[in-house]
């Protein structure tokens, strides 16, 4: 592989991950010429995507009238403002709360004929993530809108991936792996190429860490440059640095990484230092219900629980959390607020293995085999068959942070020997899940959580496969117990540049950067945060891809003769 290339490519792309890939697809259908550079290896493309569940939110969809749920435009947008709560929209939310009314008209009404022209298909059950804080007007999705993608992550990368390849062998695009970008080129205010480091090789599996020993320097020269290049989720420090300590309290000191360790963020500086503004530095989304993976691939790699919504949920002093974020799945960063406002950084499920069996699914590829797989066979005996999926037992039987007792006092003393933290007391736990479980036998209660069981048991899916049917925690008949140690799991950037609707890098003054575009994670997914403060699940892929294409668009219309039609969703080119 060459280390420098002249002026050939009519765009270089820096990051082979979904959004990369999207871009790239985009670019050769216009008969673009892409170089893509990634710094790690082929092994690698598709990034974050390949590992995902592949969740994708669509708004009124077949699949969910199918299900019997009736949604529309304007309860999405209820509830994508409700949750993203902008608060700065004269400034670092003028673009992200454009881009929200873009993207989720765009889930609506065109992005699931795009996704099907692809090779795309979801499962016919439609999944209710993040089911809110208890206010029509809050954060939460009222309606299950969480599509799986049959084959989840690996088809979604697969489909983008297939096309960029074939573009490959006709001469449209030439891959540069394990070419670390260090600076972007910037000629009379334009952004006209890239210049870094060329990485020693590496054969490393997917995800494993890899080598930054440089071994040769780079330069490559374009008429465009789309930035693609992920988040800060493998970056603690960084993402310490700009914890929103007043809305959801102190940065936890110890954190377990949901995404490989080349999740590293450090794009967004290079950006900065050619003009363009990084905005909402202090968004982000990670999980307060992650568990380290007892077969890592990465660096303190972890998963998150999917949780149904029966599991009793406690702080590390074993006090139950209250209200809506009390209920697992319905409001993260509520759930948060309470979590660290204990002065500690984990929590505790406990529950029976009737609820584990029928509510417990884990994020990731890797852990859903029969999805991931696509064979309808092992899906129906995975999910509707006696017992918990196999990865989910796995976890159970090997996991550091499961506990599995027939009586409460030893499933206490069980997870009072995983770790630091104060020591619970028995008494205190069984106080609360006898409480609890006095408001289970009624169809109705106060209890704001066995309200939320029975609310979700008519959602058709839910009851089908996702929630079990209401019992009494300390029911041996349901048993045995289980006690799950919570940390805090990293994922998601909220916040990135500042772009306008077609995916244009925009400076301090708001003008673009000539030359420079930025889409997916590292854009906020859009405007430099399309979430606001709450994502609603199911968005980032999404987001990725409805940025990259805008990017995509963008330079061929800017890269266009005058007086030419635009093709983007940004401000025509003048």
């Amino acid at each position: 592989m060459v280390s420098a290339r002249g002026d050939r490519a009519d765009a270089i792309v820096v990051g082979a991950g979904i959004a990369g890939l999207v871009a790239t697809y985009e670019l050769t259908r216009a008969g673009k010429r892409v170089v893509l550079v990634e710094q790690e290896n082929h092994a690698n493309m598709g990034g974050q995507a390949w590992w995902s569940l592949g969740g994708l939110f669509l708004v009124d969809s077949p699949e969910q009238r199918r299900m019997g749920i009736r949604d529309s435009l304007e309860l999405a947008l209820q509830d994508w403002r409700g949750s993203a709560q902008f608060d700065r929209l004269a400034d670092e939310d003028a673009w992200g709360a454009r881009w929200a009314e873009a993207y989720v008209t765009w889930a609506a009404g065109g992005k699931r004929d795009y996704l099907r022209a692809v090779g795309l298909r979801s499962l016919p059950i439609v999944g209710w993530a993040e089911r809110g804080d208890g206010s029509a007007t809050g954060h939460g999705n009222s309606v299950p809108r969480f599509h799986i993608t049959w084959g989840t992550g690996p088809r979604i990368v697969q489909v983008f991936a297939e096309p960029v390849l074939a573009a490959e062998r006709a001469g449209l695009v030439e891959f540069a792996f394990r070419h670390q970008v260090d600076e972007l080129v910037v000629d009379d205010g334009r952004v006209v190429g890239v210049r870094g480091s060329v990485l020693e090789p590496s054969d490393e599996p997917r995800g494993v860490r890899s080598s930054r020993a440089a071994v040769d320097g780079f330069e490559l020269r374009a008429g465009a440059v789309v930035v693609t290049s992920g988040g800060i989720g493998h970056n603690p420090e960084l993402m310490r640095a700009h914890w929103p300590t007043e809305r959801v309290g102190p940065a936890p000191e110890h954190m377990i990484m949901g995404v490989p360790a080349h999740v590293d963020g450090r794009m967004l500086a290079i950006a900065e230092d050619a003009g363009g503004r990084v905005v909402n530095r202090d968004r982000m989304w990670a999980y307060t219900e992650g568990i380290r993976n007892w077969d890592p691939v990465w660096p303190e790699h972890a998963i998150r629980i999917l949780p149904g919504p029966s599991s009793m949920w406690f702080d590390a002093t074993g006090q139950r959390l209250r209200g809506m974020s009390g209920v697992p799945g319905a409001d993260s960063i509520g759930a948060m607020r309470q979590i660290l406002g204990t002065g500690h950084d984990h929590s505790w499920f406990v529950l029976t293995q009737s609820i584990i069996e029928k509510e417990f699914a884990l994020s990731g590829s890797e852990q859903n085999p029969d999805i991931t797989g696509r064979s309808v066979r092992e899906l129906v005996r995975s999910r509707l068959a006696k017992g918990a999926p196999a990865p989910v037992e796995a976890f159970k039987n090997h996991g550091a942070d499961f506990v599995v007792a027939d009586t409460l006092e030893q499933l206490v003393d069980g997870m009072n020997g995983l770790g630091d933290g104060p020591a619970l007391d028995a008494r205190v736990i069984e106080r609360q899940i006898m409480a609890r479980d006095r408001e289970i036998v009624n169809d109705f209660s106060k209890d704001v959580q066995v309200m939320a069981i029975h609310n979700a048991r008519r959602s058709r899916t839910d009851r089908l496969i996702r929630v079990a049917r209401p019992h009494r925690i300390l029911d041996p008949a349901h048993g045995p117990l289980v006690g799950v140690r919570l940390s805090i799991l990293s994922r998601k950037t909220l916040g990135g540049l500042q772009t306008d609707l077609g995916s244009r890098v925009l400076r301090s003054d708001g003008t673009p950067v000539p030359g420079l575009y930025a889409a997916g994670e590292v854009a906020g997914f859009g405007g430099g945060g399309v979430h606001g403060h709450n994502a609603l699940e199911g968005t980032f892929l999404g987001g990725c891809i409805f940025s990259a294409r805008a990017s995509a668009l963008a330079v061929v219309d800017d890269a266009a003769p005058a007086g030419a039609e635009p093709r983007s969703q940004g401000r025509p080119r003048r």
